[in-house]
């Protein structure tokens, strides 16, 4: 049996720690096992004392003591283990290192900020489908800003503007006062200034990540009852952010942490970091924010486990392949052969359809086997679940939901179809086309015998003709009828 490849990353940043363990699984997709979080608030002490008390030295020490445990009881064979800006500030970092090393049996590093840029930008853009443009990310005690083009990494710069950093330095009052909001963003619109941050170019996004922004989206996602679990690919837009921060700012902590989204930790931190990325985010004139679920650690893992980088196309054929391996009940032959009649009846009846709606199809095809294992009468609707709950690297959320609505509408022609599936070009009527096209080509699948690839020949005129010799029967009725509604032309099925 192979040996399975897991790793533990430990993270001490400024404001919290967390452990995460990693494998790679046989697609070559970085697959998370376990995670857990502690508040540390190590900041505070830098910036009040300059080192590290006693008791957050014994506080750190008891939460990488549980992380080591749980990395362990994971599989992790490898435990690696990093520190952030407020370690690297603090006049005892070093001490406190070895004694970490002495008592706990593994070695942590302060990393630069140059290091923490890259690991983090490394993991934050990996799993997104962009190009160009800013990523930052918003810890307890720094904020690192990077410009990249071509997904690779041009330049960055570290700078203190950390969500517990900023709270405490700027915002005394409870709630703040304006006047001290208004000194915050000013300081911050400085500090860009000075590290030669420029505005955004045609064609570039603003990503960003970190615990802070992913509190921000919650918040925002909760009052939209947005249906997709994950937040990583999550679109935040700027004047939504506008309104959240108004809210956080003029609501005391208390009854702060009580709103849908927030993390009660964070209540007392969230309004500085909520003030600079908004900032950040009217500084370089991005009308969204793309918020990455990963980051610092997915970097890591990533090199640890020598993983590429690789393309949004690649990442999402992995994903795919690691979804579809989970489940007992999909089959490559059957998903192949749905595919590949998916794919040549799309191109057949739809001439000029669209790239995004094409490759949903073939998708779709390939993944709904995967129902088989919880229910087969009701696979559509577990495999359109589980799309929209399940983390899948390269793709946007609006690739997500239309292939999730392309899959539940072949199953149920009355199924609603999620609203952020559509745009202009992408109607409910190219998605009903889109689900009947996968529901003919399961349907033709089914029929045939296996252990054989399937000949689709299609004729257009009048009528749709498909020939397949393969085929010994075709006794699908309602699926006729509903072709017919679809296309505006009969569909008529020989060997």
């Amino acid at each position: 049996m192979q040996q399975r490849e897991i790793v533990g990353i430990i993270d001490v940043g400024s404001n919290s720690g967390r452990v995460v363990v990693f494998e790679r699984d046989t697609a070559g997709h970085l697959r998370t096992l376990a995670s857990s979080r502690a508040s540390l608030r190590l900041v505070h002490d830098v910036d009040t004392r300059g080192e590290l008390t006693d008791a957050t030295m014994a506080r750190t020490m008891e939460a990488l003591r549980d992380f080591k445990a749980l990395a362990t009881g994971a599989g992790a064979r490898c435990i690696v283990a990093v520190a952030t800006a407020a370690m690297r500030d603090a006049a005892n970092g070093p001490l406190f290192t070895e004694r970490l090393r002495r008592e706990l049996g593994f070695r942590m590093e302060i990393i630069s900020g140059a290091d923490e840029a890259q690991y983090g930008f490394t993991g934050a853009v990996r799993g997104l489908s962009v190009a160009s443009g800013l990523l930052f990310d918003v810890g307890g005690g720094s904020m690192e800003v990077t410009r990249f083009e071509g997904r690779r990494r041009r330049n960055d710069v570290t700078l203190p503007l950390g969500a517990l950093r900023a709270s405490e330095r700027f915002l005394e009052s409870d709630p703040p006062t304006r006047a001290q909001v208004r000194r915050l963003r000013d300081h911050v619109r400085q500090q860009l200034t000075n590290a030669g941050v420029r505005r955004l170019a045609r064609g570039d996004r603003l990503i960003g990540t970190g615990g802070t922004l992913r509190n921000l989206a919650k918040i925002d996602r909760q009052a939209r009852r947005y249906p997709i679990g994950s937040l990583h690919g999550y679109e935040l837009p700027s004047d939504r952010l506008t309104e959240i921060v108004e809210l956080l700012a003029t609501t005391k902590e208390k009854r702060r942490d009580r709103l849908p989204g927030l993390s009660a930790e964070r209540a007392d931190s969230i309004v500085g970091g909520a003030v600079v990325i908004q900032t950040l985010a009217e500084f370089v004139r991005a009308p969204h924010i793309l918020v990455s679920g990963q980051g610092l650690r997915e970097g890591l893992a990533l090199g640890l486990l020598d993983i590429p980088v690789g393309s949004p196309a690649s990442l999402q054929d992995a994903s795919l392949s690691s979804l579809v391996a989970r489940f007992d009940g999909w089959s490559s032959e059957s998903a192949a052969r749905r595919q590949s009649v998916a794919a040549t009846l799309y191109r057949s009846v739809e001439r000029r359809g669209l790239p995004i709606v094409a490759a949903a199809v073939e998708q779709a095809a390939r993944v709904l086997d995967i129902g088989r294992s919880l229910d087969v009468v009701n696979r559509h609707k577990h495999v359109s679940d589980i799309v929209l709950t399940t983390e899948l690297n390269g793709f946007s959320h609006r690739e997500l939901a239309l292939l999730s609505a392309i899959v539940r509408r072949a199953g149920d022609r009355n199924a609603d179809v999620i609203s952020i599936a559509l745009d202009g070009d992408v109607s409910h009527k190219v998605v009903e086309r889109a689900a009947i096209i996968l529901a003919l080509a399961d349907e033709i699948e089914a029929r045939c015998p296996r252990g054989q690839p399937i000949a689709v020949r299609p004729d257009i005129g009048r009528s749709v003709t498909l020939s397949i010799p393969l085929l010994p029967s075709w006794l699908a009725r309602n699926l006729d009828k509903r072709f017919e509604r679809a296309f505006g032309r009969a569909l008529i099925i020989r060997q």
